[in-house]
């Protein structure tokens, strides 16, 4: 009998450790070449651990959600005979494109471990003991019954093992579900803990991270929108078969990106440890995209360069990918100002997070038929909300205020988004 241990792979400069996801075997589990055991998260890359040799598991690492430092013992398995020269394996991942390597520790000889002793003799179950009504006075009957507590689960801890009212009330504390009410209802008291991992965690660390170093200012402007959703109806009716529809996210980059050649503080990065503002040119317009997993947020890389069509097309690309777990690294880092949206369920109102290092965030509320006042009577508009949030430190609430305004105008009067100069 042999052992491999698998190591915590390499799998980028500078990582130190990466965090356990998924395990894919428990402790005596066989597993066979090329089978998937692990899966391990890094903030560059989710890498798929595959077993390269036949034969069983003894002993795995930690518990989902650990770290791992790199080339520590992962994962060891009990193999049949010896083997020869520590192995590389195959890893998986995504979403980067250099695939490291795992590495294997050389084979151990196993400890002789003794023959199982042969299993006792079954032991026959004993005789039911008739169980005595519980001693509680009528009061605690009352109080136990009214809350759904069965006495004979209950310790007493008065004389004779008497049950008092607070013997009840300790066991209904210690999350015990009581049966069911006389009006057919039950208490629930139940909880779950769950590890937060993954990506889930990886959200919670920016967002953090966003919120404890970045002093946000948050504006908020209403923005009639009736003129800019007769010209998308038009267009999507008149867009060729390989056209994507058109959603309101693309005339809006389009204005962020007319609004930003008049602001360009608003289209930058800081790095407040080095003090340092870096203003970009380029338009990359990250999206806020809900995925299975989690919050992702990939980047329509120069949007300046780019037709409300190909903005559309490459927005439905991203998201599509994004959903799937094929979207690259750099597909999902790199942008310089993000837009948060929720479609429908955008709500009258938000406060979204600027997505760290950047310095704005464009949230979009949903769309809602309201009655407005044109001078002489109400009228029907459709109006929506636009939610901005801006890095204080930067961008002054005048500047912002003004950044949301020239927007607004733009989305109010759609046929400017396309006049140049």
């Amino acid at each position: 009998m042999g052992e491999f241990i698998i190591k915590m792979p390499d799998v980028g400069e500078g990582v130190a450790e990466a965090e356990l996801v998924e395990w894919h075997v428990k402790t005596g589990d066989p597993v066979r070449e090329d089978m998937v055991i692990a899966a391990v998260m890094t903030d560059k890359a989710t890498v798929e651990i595959p077993s390269p040799v036949n034969g069983t598991v003894i002993w795995l690492a930690g518990d989902i959600g650990d770290r791992i430092a790199v080339k520590a013992p992962l994962v060891r398995i009990e193999t049949s005979g010896e083997t020869g020269e520590a192995q590389h394996i195959r890893i998986s991942q995504a979403p980067v494109a250099e695939t490291p390597k795992a590495e294997i520790a050389k084979p151990v000889p196993a400890a002789t471990t003794p023959a199982p002793a042969p299993a006792p003799a079954p032991v026959p179950a004993p005789a039911p003991v008739p169980v005595e009504k519980p001693i509680a006075a009528p009061s605690v009957r009352l109080f136990a019954r009214e809350n759904g507590v069965d006495l004979r689960q209950v310790q007493g801890s008065g004389p004779a093992g008497r049950i008092l009212r607070e013997d009840v009330e300790q066991f209904l504390s210690q999350g015990t579900a009581p049966a069911a009410t006389r009006n057919g209802f039950a208490r629930k008291t139940a909880t779950e803990e769950i590890k937060l991992t993954g990506l889930r965690r990886r959200i919670a660390e920016k967002m953090v991270l966003s919120t404890s170093r970045i002093p946000h200012i948050t504006y908020v402007e209403e923005v009639d929108m009736t003129a800019l959703e007769e010209l998308r109806a038009t267009m999507n009716g008149d867009r060729r078969p390989d056209h994507s529809k058109l959603t309101v996210l693309p005339f809006l980059m389009r204005a962020l990106v007319k609004a930003i050649s008049e602001q360009p503080n608003v289209n930058a990065t800081f790095d407040d440890d080095a003090g340092i503002i870096t203003r970009h040119s380029a338009v990359h317009i990250g999206i806020a995209t809900q995925t299975p997993a989690g919050l992702t947020v990939p980047v329509v890389r120069h949007a300046e360069a780019r037709g409300i069509w190909d903005c559309a097309a490459e927005m439905v690309r991203l998201a599509e990918a994004a959903r799937s777990g094929t979207a690259t690294r750099e597909e999902l880092s790199g942008s310089t100002i993000t837009i948060s949206s929720l479609g429908a369920l955008g709500g009258i109102v938000s406060t979204p997070v600027i997505n760290h290092p950047e310095v704005a965030i464009i949230g979009v509320n949903k769309i809602a038929t309201r009655p407005v006042w044109d001078g002489t009577q109400f009228v029907p508009r459709k109006m929506m909300n636009l939610s901005s949030s801006f890095d204080h430190r930067i961008i002054d609430g005048w500047d912002a205020a003004t950044f949301v305004q020239r927007v607004r105008t733009l989305l109010e009067t759609p046929a400017l988004i396309f006049i140049e100069g």
